[in-house]
């Protein structure tokens, strides 16, 4: 397996290159990555826990999941030390989240992110991928999307939502590629004063996204795989897959 590798500031410097690909017969995650590194380059080690990690151009810890091809980047922190912002997920001006990736959703940061101290509630909606449909057994799933429109969408249901209720702050990040059983496809929160308004929020939120947001599912079963379009039929079988 071979992933690339990107390094900067010091780390560049005691490693003597920018950019290296690194090939082990195991690495899931970026722990095993980062004990690759280690092995080829020990002084790296000194720098501990103050390192920051990113998959793909995405913020990362050390259980993040890899793959063949992947871009880790591993850096100190930017200039500001103990300053620097730990968001995980990009803000619009009112702290609000609208995202779409393609690595495993951090719910905890999400929360940690969105909580102010005016918040009374914070309501969570974490889909998960279960391991089966109607009794028929799930391999995985893939989503795809038409990325621009989806987070234009997200941010329409966001400004309904507010103009219903009055909430504080709201996230929404879905996942798109490979989704194994489960892990999160899509994490709602919604921050507010008041616990009530904040589950109707989330409620409206996650039920609307299903209705308008150009996400597409496609299931994967033991006997064969189906697009997921509106609900299914009442009774799955290889004679009625679309397609």
């Amino acid at each position: 397996m071979k992933i690339e590798v990107l390094l900067f500031a010091r780390l560049r410097e005691i490693v003597g290159r920018d950019k290296l690909e690194l090939q082990r017969q195991e690495m899931f995650t970026v722990r095993d990555v980062w004990d690759g590194l280690r092995a080829l380059y020990p002084r790296v080690d000194g720098f501990g826990r103050s390192l920051i990690f990113s998959v793909n151009q995405e913020f990362a810890d050390f259980e993040t999941s890899v793959k063949e091809g992947d871009e880790v980047a591993i850096f100190p922190p930017v200039s500001g030390g103990e300053s620097r912002s730990k968001k995980v997920y990009a803000e619009d001006d009112a702290g609000n989240v609208f995202q779409i990736v393609r690595n495993p959703i951090c719910l905890e940061a999400l929360v940690e992110q969105l909580r102010q101290p005016e918040d009374g509630a914070i309501v969570v909606f974490d889909g998960i991928v279960r391991n089966n449909t109607r009794g028929r057994r799930t391999l995985y799933l893939e989503y795809e999307a038409y990325e621009p429109m989806a987070l234009k969408k997200m941010k329409e249901i966001a400004e309904s939502v507010k103009q219903k209720w009055n909430i504080n702050r709201i996230g929404i990040v879905h996942r798109l590629g490979r989704l194994e059983i489960g892990e999160a496809s899509v994490v709602i929160a919604i921050t507010s004063a008041h616990r009530g308004i904040a589950f109707e929020a989330c409620r409206f939120t996650i039920d609307t996204l299903k209705k308008i947001v150009p996400i597409w599912k496609k299931e994967f079963f033991e006997d064969g795989e189906v697009w997921v379009e509106g609900d299914f039929p009442a009774e799955l079988t290889p004679d009625n897959l679309p397609g």
